[in-house]
């Protein structure tokens, strides 16, 4: 008999998060900070979150899809800092 992986999701619609790993061919780096606009549940392994990635202005940067080990939750003795995006 087949059991039904269930689904917790562990990061809500429009939550900040903070990427735990290097995203080169977005430029994105870890410790960058992302939107959730979408969970991707999964019946076999990892369930995945698309992130939205913006530019100190608000401006759109980067959409990515992650597997949920490559994002976290912000902590409230952490600071935002600012670096500039390399040319591609």
């Amino acid at each position: 008999m087949l059991t039904k992986k269930a689904h917790q999701v562990k990061h809500k619609l429009f939550e900040e998060v903070v990427l735990n790993k290097d995203i080169p061919g977005k430029q994105l780096k870890k410790g960058d900070v992302a939107t959730v606009v979408e969970y991707h549940p999964v019946s076999k392994g990892e369930d995945g979150y698309s992130l939205e990635i913006f530019n100190a202005l608000g401006d759109t940067i980067a959409v990515i899809t992650v597997p949920e080990s490559a994002i976290g939750r912000l902590n409230k003795n952490e600071v935002f800092s600012i670096r500039t995006l390399e040319a591609a």
